[in-house]
């Protein structure tokens, strides 16, 4: 396929993709998905996996599950309005589906922010939930300024519309309760990306049964027994992730976790504890390159996170709506940015925006658990790395998290 062709279907693909985030009621199924874009369901399928890295029944159930939040968020009609308006074809898989993807009920979610309402939500989580990788990915820097681990509760300082609030998620068996703490009264928008933010940190928006039967099924067990339930943990948004990703480019993670702090204390926002919000690309982008070079950045790493925050800031990179396009896009649109190459583009699409069949390669952990896993007597090249993860599409993204957990029990 030439480069126009390849055009040509991304935005047919993205321009079904829109309309049907718009409104999901006016598709009943996925063959209506098809029937609209002109395409045999098969085609159809091909298209959503290679691009969007789901098929178009999940992302049918994903539009719907976002279209219902918007609809529900403060309404005062009855909550399974929202879910027939949206394409749900009754009260009970309205309610199983839209718990399993947000870990609570319409009428819970309907209830946030409410006046008079609590400043907390609880979220249901799977019966197979692995809160202790949660907690030890959040925790893997001990001297952090904007997230910390104590037992089975995390803090967690975030920069939200509002304003720097402070998130606390305290797990028991079963469930995550939340809490904010700011400086502001709760209202259903600002509980309601409360509750997004906790949602994407948790990787509630994932199933690891389909990626689990999957493996199952080319007898590639052995690497995911021990690890079943594993979920990826977004960050708190997109940008937190692209400035992870710049900032341990080429440097050990000691050093890139050092560097975190330096920024986070120059330009996070307080919060009123001891934390402080990850900064803001506004804040980002109101700093000059020398300031960070005296924090030992080096002057090209500088140069790529003020210039991204001033690209982020201005709008020209839309960086907190590349998730609901296609992979594809997504990563063209990354990669044309300077400082942004594979590697990076790779890992802010599967940490930052959650899509789900993308390979980080060059990274020195994958490819030491591949090493490790198929028992080579050398690191595996960028063209070996592509061949052995081949055969996980088009769950590599989870695959890749495994193969990190399986060096030392915590994803990276």
């Amino acid at each position: 396929m030439d480069l126009t062709e390849l055009r040509q279907e991304l935005a047919g693909l993205e321009a079904l993709m829109a309309q049907a985030s718009q409104d999901p009621g006016s598709f009943p199924s996925a063959r209506a998905l098809a029937a609209v874009s002109g395409l045999e369901a098969p085609a159809l399928e091909r298209l959503f996996l290679e691009h969007a890295h789901l098929g178009a029944g999940a992302f049918l159930r994903r539009a719907r599950i976002q279209a219902a939040c918007r609809r529900l968020l403060g309404a005062s009609a009855p909550a399974w309005e929202a879910g027939r308006a949206c394409g749900f074809s009754s009260p009970a898989t309205f309610l199983a589906q839209f718990r399993a993807a947000t870990g609570t009920l319409p009428g819970e979610y309907q209830a946030l922010g409410r006046a008079g309402a609590a400043n907390r939500f609880t979220l249901a989580l799977p019966g197979d939930y692995r809160a202790e990788d949660i907690l030890a990915y959040h925790g893997r820097d001990p001297l952090s300024l904007s997230e910390r681990v104590d037992g089975s509760t995390l803090v967690k300082a975030v920069a939200m519309a509002g304003g720097p609030a402070v998130l606390e998620l305290a797990f028991r068996p079963g469930a995550a309760d939340c809490r904010l703490l700011a400086p502001v009264a709760p209202d259903p928008a600002l509980m309601g990306e409360v509750h997004r933010r906790a949602a994407r940190m948790l990787g509630l928006g994932q199933d690891p049964a389909p990626f689990e039967r999957f493996v199952a099924r080319l007898d590639l067990r052995p690497l995911v027994a021990p690890r079943r339930g594993l979920r990826i943990p977004l960050t708190a948004d997109v940008w937190e992730s692209l400035v992870w990703a710049i900032l341990g480019q080429q440097v050990n993670l000691a050093f890139a976790y050092s560097l975190r702090r330096r920024l986070t204390e120059l330009c996070g926002a307080a919060t009123g504890t001891a934390l402080r919000a990850h900064p803001s690309p506004r804040a980002v982008a109101a700093l000059e390159p020398a300031e960070l070079t005296r924090l030992q950045f080096s002057r090209s790493k500088a140069e790529y996170v003020i210039g991204l925050a001033r690209k982020v800031s201005d709008g020209s990179l839309p960086l907190e709506r590349l998730p609901d396009g296609s992979a594809t896009t997504a990563a063209q649109r990354l990669s044309a940015e300077r400082g942004v190459g594979p590697w990076t583009a790779h890992y802010v699409l599967m940490r930052g925006c959650g899509f789900g069949d993308c390979v980080p390669l060059g990274d020195a952990g994958l490819t030491l658990a591949l090493q490790r896993h198929y028992k080579l007597d050398h690191r595996p090249s960028v063209k070996e790395t592509a061949a052995f993860m081949a055969p996980f599409a088009p769950y590599r993204s989870l695959a890749t998290f495994h193969l990190w957990a399986s060096l030392k029990g915590v994803p990276a």
